[in-house]
């Protein structure tokens, strides 16, 4: 398991090459975003998909959200209609997970029995560009087996989660807290997690 320091502002691009080189072989990371530390792989690789799964010890029947690196992205991977592409211009880059329907290109085992998918574009310069290196988005789940326990830094993701992933990133100290989910399925706006972020754009 590597450490890798990352400039949160201005991250170095040798650096994130060096992690999009990890995802590419199959790697597991941990990253931070704009809620906490989460881990997450190549969406397009099963293999390291199921080992977080296994690191997660969760349901098969429960997917996982993908990170995109904007919301231009999120378009090639799912169907948003105007008025869900109006509200998610205003919300993103930010703290939310938005449900949506998917598109042929997810990969299976990111679907829901609906068909459904959890998308995140977080307010975090070094997740959306490893995104932007990779090509593809990147599996997000949050860097702890506790659900009362939120990873600020990578010291806490060390301590807990060091055996379990290929690589870390060091940056500053994230301020604890969970996405707020909306589902934008059928033209429908509902919440159905209240979390970080202006909920008033909803109401």
């Amino acid at each position: 398991m590597r450490i890798v320091q990352i400039n949160p502002q201005n991250p170095q691009q040798r650096l994130i090459e060096q992690v999009v080189a990890v995802l590419k072989q199959g790697g597991v990371i941990a990253y931070p975003t704009d809620t906490m530390y989460g881990i997450g792989c190549d969406i397009y690789n099963q293999k390291a998909i199921k080992r977080i799964y296994q690191i997660k010890k969760r349901d098969k029947n429960k997917p996982f959200s993908f990170i995109c690196s904007s919301l231009k992205d999120v378009s090639q991977y799912c169907f948003i209609s105007n008025s869900a592409y109006r509200l998610m211009k205003k919300c993103l880059p930010g703290p939310f997970t938005f449900i949506l329907p998917a598109m042929k290109i997810v990969p299976k085992i990111m679907l829901s029995k609906q068909k459904t998918v959890g998308i995140r574009v977080p307010d975090n310069k070094i997740c959306l560009q490893i995104v932007e290196g990779l090509g593809n988005p990147i599996v997000t789940t949050s860097a702890t087996l506790q659900d009362d326990f939120f990873p600020t830094e990578a010291f806490d993701v060390e301590e807990k989660m060091g055996k379990f992933v290929d690589l870390i990133i060091d940056a500053e100290p994230l301020t604890p807290g969970l996405s707020t989910v909306v589902s934008l399925v059928d033209e429908k706006v509902e919440i159905l997690r209240a979390g970080k972020g202006n909920l008033t754009e909803f109401l």
